[in-house]
């Protein structure tokens, strides 16, 4: 009897595969198979090895970044799941198209315009399939929104005000690791954010057409600490004295998935998880404010900032017929540091509808079990278990992926040259 569970190669080993390699081996290994990785850094695939060991899969070959086309050939892979560093996502993507593989992509799908026209060229060029993970429209209270917009409870929606707070935890860890270097991320308008700018195409069920951003590095960096009155600093956590009071240090010895994952890993590639979001050479923004108008004439108003004392967001509607309000609550978690099921946890939400002329009411929405709400374990059943019927079409194609991608990168560069940017000056579809 042949075996006809999905074969997956995983390239990119940190923090974020975790979510994907573990759900293969055990949730869906009657319908999934994991059979390689791929990554720059061998003791992080040892590592990554050891976790589904522990699990009790068998481990996998491993392959150096150079060795990418080998993998595929040696091992025939039906899709490669790409969570490497943002700016190669480009790369392994298309290659991986190239030589007969459908692919996932962890979000952003890449972070500036050029490489989002390679792989939308890759995509009809070769005719494979590339999906882009979107966890948060999986989100109870996030399909629900889209529900109530959907069935016409506000009629036609005019206009969004939505703000997104990333606390002192969370936010902060952005400005430790290679985000940080806006090459790498796209910066958070575009790795962040592509999350946030895809609710608003999901909820809306239209796409951004002109974009305009202001938004600076005000909070984090050695600049603005000096300006603070800060006078101690250190470059990275790890053996700083400095550092041993500092709320904003994060010590990778004392967490044993950041050691394995990072610390016992750096002397391979020198790459430093733990450094002072206060030090030199963060060109990424801290707070960010952003206007889009859509192809439905909607306006969004959006604000982000990454130094909050709490975290979640808050979105309002404003339609024909009324306006919906959501706050919702999430935990704080420093990516890979812990259990899954805490990112995006939700720890408080309420939705508020206001009909205009009627007392306003609050809508129940009934949260899973899972991170983000419950929302994680469906997302993960869509990609490697048996989907079911879905009315909201919450799966997301590259061309999702790109839209959501494409309001970033039109902020970005509305913040460099102070001008609003049409999305479709920057790609063709």
């Amino acid at each position: 009897m042949t075996d006809q569970r999905k074969t997956y190669a995983l390239v990119g080993t940190g923090g974020r595969a975790a979510f994907f390699y573990k759900a293969i081996v055990s949730d869906f290994k009657e319908t999934s198979q994991l059979i390689a990785f791929c990554d720059v850094n061998q003791t992080r695939m040892n590592y990554a090895n050891k976790q589904i060991t522990d699990l009790g899969a068998e481990p996998v070959p491993t392959y150096k970044a150079h060795e990418f086309d080998r993998m595929i050939e040696e091992t025939k892979p039906d899709v490669v799941i790409v969570t490497s560093v943002d700016r190669t996502h480009h790369t392994y993507i298309i290659r991986a198209m190239e030589l007969g593989c459908d692919v996932m992509t962890e979000k952003p799908m890449t972070v500036d315009e050029d490489k989002c026209q390679e792989i939308l060229d890759a995509v009809k060029r070769t005719g494979r399939q590339l999906r882009v993970t979107f966890n948060y429209r999986y989100s109870p209270h996030n399909t629900k929104i889209r529900e109530l917009i959907e069935d016409g409870v506000i009629g036609d929606v005019h206009s969004v005000h939505f703000e997104w707070l990333l606390n002192t935890k969370h936010g902060a860890d952005y400005f430790r690791r290679w985000h940080r270097d806006k090459r790498n991320s796209g910066g958070l308008l575009v790795h962040k954010s592509t999350h946030h700018f895809d609710l608003v195409n999901f909820w809306l069920n239209t796409q951004p057409q002109t974009v305009f951003a202001l938004g600076d590095l005000m909070f984090y960096g050695k600049e603005n600490a000096e300006k603070r009155g800060v006078t101690e600093f250190y470059q990275r956590a790890t053996g700083s004295k400095n550092a041993e009071n500092d709320h904003f240090a994060l010590h990778l010895d004392k967490n044993e998935s950041l050691k394995g994952m990072y610390l016992d890993a750096e002397h391979e590639d020198g790459y430093q998880r733990d450094q002072s979001v206060f030090g030199e050479g963060i060109s990424i923004e801290d707070t960010m404010g952003v206007m889009v108008q859509y192809k439905n004439r909607a306006i969004l108003t959006y604000n982000l900032y990454a130094y909050a004392p709490w975290e979640g967001f808050r979105v309002a509607f404003n339609g024909t017929k009324g306006r919906i309000e959501m706050e919702v609550v999430e935990s704080s978690y420093v990516n890979s540091g812990g259990d899954q099921a805490l990112e995006g946890a939700v720890v408080g939400k309420k939705i508020i509808v206001h009909p205009i002329f009627e007392a306003p009411y609050e809508v129940q929405v009934k949260e899973g079990k899972g991170g983000h709400g419950g929302g994680d374990p469906v997302l993960l059943n869509d990609l490697f278990g048996t989907p079911e019927p879905d009315r909201f079409n919450r799966a997301a194609s590259h061309v999702d992926g790109a839209m959501s991608i494409l309001t970033g990168i039109a902020g970005n560069r509305s913040l460099r040259t102070g001008q609003p940017v049409r999305v479709s000056e920057l790609v063709r579809f």
